[in-house]
């Protein structure tokens, strides 16, 4: 059967032309899942129930499960899906005031092998599909409220972005548009760690989302030991491409540093994360790690954290600190995965709920 939700494959506007069918039923198959948020085509009702029977035999709706979801006191959720290869993937509704934010994950795994993050100890399986990216957005968003929506989605999720754009970008498209969930391409975000071609390929085709540059080092040294994708590209490459990417979007950029206790937390890295930014129109996103089993890193002190800062808007550099959201149920991407047994999903897939099997 063919996804629905990934246009990659086989789009429904093709089908409903080789059937015969008025254009007009995709716009009202769209309004039922983004806006209705619907999990049948039986829930369709505005189409005809043969219509119905007819997509229903022909397009899946969910190839992913919801084997496991936690909730966080501060309103944080957690979705853990397992897709249809037993593939195993994260994604993360965040609540902050009016703000309802989503983190979304582009693979199973991540090749990038950053030392302190839990989502790359295995490796990368394979990159997500279209459908399966959008899914987690809809997943996501039925656990709001009726009268609550989705006002922003950031790609910071399993996987690093910039691998999968051929598929990540049909679904970020379906996410900004109108028969979308309508969100503005200035509340999507593409987290990278920064990998150049992508990078201007990007800045070439679609420089419509902001872009978070992953940097966790003030040099080349400390970052090749951090992340060592890095032995082949270089702060300097990664900085000149973001630096392109500015230029053709206007939009600002966001660096996004983890602050490991005792390894890059120090004065002398803020002051040489100052002087590398120093005269960017850039936000530096401050993230104190958060713990994950087996791994030596623990998160810094609060007076380190606050001196870091204070190096970096000595510069005129805008800077926040990122408040720890859903440290309590695993929320650091690749965590819960981690530590959910795989006999979980034997259980859960009998679950009726939407999305669940």
């Amino acid at each position: 059967m063919n996804h629905l939700l990934d246009s990659t494959t086989s789009p429904l506007s093709v089908w409903l032309a080789d059937a015969d069918l008025p254009k007009y039923r995709e716009g009202q198959v769209w309004q039922w899942l983004f806006e209705n948020r619907a999990a049948t085509f039986e829930e369709m009702t505005n189409l005809p129930r043969g219509l119905r029977e007819r997509l229903a035999a022909e397009f899946q709706l969910w190839t992913t499960g919801i084997i496991r979801h936690d909730q966080a006191e501060d309103g944080t959720e957690k979705l853990l899906l397992e897709l249809s290869d037993g593939g195993r993937i994260e994604c993360v509704l965040l609540r902050d005031g009016i703000r309802r934010t989503i983190c979304i994950s582009s693979q199973i795994g991540c090749a990038m092998g950053c030392v302190f993050c839990a989502s790359g100890l295995d490796g990368v399986e394979r990159n997500l599909t279209t459908g399966e990216i959008v899914e987690q957005m809809l997943l996501l968003q039925q656990l709001l409220p009726a009268e609550e929506r989705l006002s922003h989605i950031v790609v910071m999720g399993m996987g690093e972005p910039l691998a999968n754009v051929d598929r990540l970008l049909p679904a970020l498209e379906l996410a900004a548009s109108a028969d979308g969930l309508g969100i503005s391409a200035r509340r999507i975000t593409i987290s990278t760690v920064g990998l150049p071609a992508a990078m201007d390929r990007l800045t070439t085709e679609c420089a419509r989302y902001h872009l978070a540059v992953s940097l966790h080092a003030p040099n080349d040294e400390l970052r090749d030991q951090l992340v060592p994708v890095n032995h082949n590209i270089g702060l300097d490459k990664i900085l000149t491409a973001a630096d392109r990417y500015f230029e053709e979007s206007g939009r600002r950029l966001t660096f996004e540093y983890v602050l490991l206790a005792g390894i890059n937390d120090q004065l002398q890295h803020g002051r040489q994360l100052a002087a590398k930014l120093q005269g960017r129109c850039a936000l530096v996103n401050l993230i104190p790690y958060n713990p994950v089993a087996g791994l030596p890193y623990k998160t810094p002190a609060a007076v380190d954290v606050r001196r870091f800062r204070e190096q970096l808007e000595a510069v005129g550099l805008t800077v926040k600190v990122r408040l720890r959201k859903g440290s309590k149920i695993d929320a650091a991407c690749g965590q819960l995965r981690r530590s959910t047994p795989q006999v979980i999903a034997l259980t859960a897939k009998s679950s009726q709920r939407p999305g669940s099997g």
